[in-house]
Formats: C-alpha cells, sequence, structure tokens
C-alpha cells in the first residue's frame, strides 16, 4: 500500500504514461494510453474519471496532466530514469532488463533512496537511452529522427524515445547493434519501405521505419 499522502501506484503508473507521451510529443489519447499500459479501453475510461477526480489530469481540452498530476509523473519518471542508470552502470544489467526492473523500483523508492541514488551516481542527467532525468536541468540538443538523414551522411546518436522502449525486443536489438546515445554512425542506403541501413561501430545495420522514426540523432 502507498504511504501516507503518495499516490496508489495505478496513479503513478497513469501519470507516468500520459507525461512520457506528451514528452515524445504523441497524442494522448485513451487508446493510445491502453496501447502503452497494456489495458482494455473501458479499463482506461474508468481511470481517467478517477484521476479527474484526484485533481490529476483535465479531460476539457483532450487529456492533460493538471500541475499534481506533472509534479507526480516526473517524479515516477526521475525515479525510473535514475534507477536504470543504477542498473546498467553499476549492477551491468541490460537495456530491458534494466528497464523492467525500473520499472518496479519507481513505485517503492523513498525521497531518501533517491538523493541518494542521484549522489552515488554524479547527478546523471539523462537515462541510459538518453532520455532526460526530470529535475536535473538537462537541456537537449537540437535533434531530428534518424529517419530524416540522408544517405551518405553521419549522425550522432541522441535519444532512444520512450515509445521504442515498449517496442519487444527493440532494445534488445538497438544495444546490441550499438545503436546508443553518444555512437556515431553512417547512414549508408535507404531502401523504399523506409528501412534504412547504418554503418555504426564497423558492422551494417538494417534500421526499419518504425525505428528510424523514432531515434533521435544530431549531425
Amino acid at each position: 500500500m502507498p504511504a501516507s499522502g503518495e499516490h496508489h501506484p495505478a496513479f503513478e503508473e497513469y501519470c507516468e504514461c500520459i507525461f512520457e507521451l506528451h514528452e515524445d510529443d504523441v497524442e494522448v489519447i485513451q487508446a493510445r494510453i491502453a496501447e502503452r499500459l497494456q489495458v482494455s479501453r473501458p479499463a482506461v475510461s474508468e481511470m481517467m474519471k478517477r484521476l479527474e477526480a484526484e485533481g490529476l489530469i483535465s479531460s476539457d481540452d483532450g487529456i492533460r496532466l493538471t500541475d499534481a498530476g506533472r509534479r507526480l509523473g516526473e517524479r515516477v519518471v526521475r525515479r525510473h530514469r535514475l534507477a536504470e542508470v543504477f542498473l546498467t552502470e553499476v549492477l551491468k544489467l541490460s537495456w530491458a532488463e534494466a528497464h523492467h526492473e525500473a520499472g518496479k523500483w519507481e513505485h517503492i523508492m523513498s525521497d531518501s533512496v533517491e538523493r541518494a541514488l542521484n549522489d552515488l551516481l554524479g547527478e546523471p542527467t539523462t537515462c541510459p537511452h538518453g532520455n532526460p532525468i526530470p529535475g536535473s536541468g538537462y537541456e537537449a540538443p537540437d535533434s531530428a529522427p534518424l529517419s530524416d538523414v540522408a544517405v551518405g551522411s553521419p549522425f550522432i546518436v541522441r535519444r532512444i524515445t520512450e515509445e521504442l522502449e515498449f517496442e519487444p525486443g527493440l532494445l534488445e536489438f538497438l544495444e546490441a547493434s550499438a545503436i546508443q546515445p553518444g555512437n556515431r554512425g553512417t547512414v549508408t542506403a535507404a531502401s523504399p519501405d523506409g528501412t534504412l541501413t547504418v554503418e555504426i561501430d564497423g558492422r551494417h545495420i538494417g534500421v526499419g521505419s518504425f525505428a528510424s522514426e523514432r531515434i533521435l540523432v544530431t549531425s
């Protein structure tokens, strides 16, 4: 059970989801939330009523977090991303394992543990996938989707958006292919179906259009 003054984990999950959809400029609709959280649309509809009653969302002009809802979403996202940094850098878990485990840690981490973890890790500004850690003061560089990079042009991977973290097997593929923030590559070919071939870490990798449109890079 949540501690006094804290919200139920289900409320945290929904506020986190809405926060991340807004962060990725994805339209926040009930169908999208149901897809992300893998729940039924009637369940989402019922939860929207509860969240609105709690003062966490407003549905007057689409689904939006209130100030209270945004604070809750930011707190959960911050703890999730700090946990991912610890799990990958200190415990050496894979991206996929860390993402799964951080989904548990985000609901049970206390304020004191959060502060200690942040200090231990040297106040990181992004998670392993390049997504900003709320409260870190990180200012993301201007970036564009990998799909916009012309054949023959170099790029630097900056961010793997949250949408890709929920695609089965994709985090494993990206990590194994060295498509990770800070790594440099070159687009070597483009297929009519939108698939790109990139050279990165000495290998040629095929990246489908769904992923290439959501991997953010700089030149």
